[in-house]
């Protein structure tokens, strides 16, 4: 009995410590994110992104200054923080990089099949992933609005939250295992709770980031597709109902939340 009364003493004074421990990496990974900021690598991709845009190319030899990514042909700055959208023209709900996707097709010629085929990181693929980066770097510090007006954007939203919670696989993971409820944390990294408001330029608020672990930039198909790949899934398709899903929940959720995108990631 006595034993047991000193491991209980010992085991109080240690706790506040390990808290304290905790609270000061969470404080550590902030300010080193703060220190890089200045110099956010997305910059470049910033940039590369807008060349694109106004660069003529693929076998239309047409840049994509028309292309309509919600309020009209060309008009790209508060557009990311209405997105994911639907689409008359596609009949479809589409994030920034479906919706790139079909404007390349539709404006430049070039081959939508193929495109989604191409692996992130590789040609085409990188090239929407910094258009991607440009867009949302026109709506930073604007606050999340996405629509919910049409039936097909209501509909997403509920097949996201259906998916966000669905849980399967070899860990029997969903992405609310993680992200499903307040102060849960994997290793030093904090995880926001994304069934509701995490507040500004948290969770789909921070995405496209740059990932300095890994020297990437990351859009949020690739975000989902490692999500994915963490949770033992196949990796699902490249601007699948699925992902365009989830980013709806995210995004709705996120409703009145301000964007700093592109952001910077450990």
């Amino acid at each position: 009995m006595r034993r047991n009364r000193w491991a209980a003493l010992a085991l109080a004074c240690l706790l506040p410590l390990v808290a304290q421990a905790q609270k000061s990496a969470a404080d550590g990974i902030a300010e080193y994110r703060k220190m890089l900021e200045d110099g956010n690598p997305a910059e470049l991709f910033e940039m590369k992104g807008e060349e694109l845009w106004k660069q003529a190319r693929g076998p239309k030899k047409a840049t994509l200054e028309r292309c309509d990514l919600g309020l009209g042909p060309g008009v790209v700055k508060g557009a990311w923080v209405q997105l994911p959208r639907y689409f008359a023209d596609t009949n479809r709900v589409q994030d920034v990089e479906s919706r790139l996707v079909s404007c390349m097709a539709t404006l430049q010629g070039f081959n939508e099949a193929e495109l989604g085929k191409t692996p992130f990181g590789r040609g085409e693929m990188a090239n929407i992933t910094a258009l991607a980066t440009w867009i949302a770097s026109q709506s930073r510090g604007q606050r999340f609005a996405l629509p919910q007006g049409h039936v097909e954007e209501k509909r997403f939203y509920e097949l996201g939250k259906r998916a966000f919670f669905f849980r399967g696989g070899p860990m029997d993971f969903s992405c609310a295992s993680c992200h499903g409820e307040d102060g849960k944390r994997i290793r030093l990294q904090d995880l926001p709770n994304l069934t509701k408001n995490p507040g500004d330029g948290i969770g789909f608020a921070a995405w496209p980031a740059y990932r300095v672990s890994n020297g990437q930039m990351w859009s949020m198909q690739l975000r989902l597709n490692d999500c994915y790949r963490q949770q033992r899934f196949p990796y699902p398709g490249f601007g699948s109902d699925l992902t365009i899903a989830l980013g709806v929940y995210m995004g709705v959720n996120a409703r009145g939340a301000e964007s700093i995108a592109p952001a910077i990631k450990r």
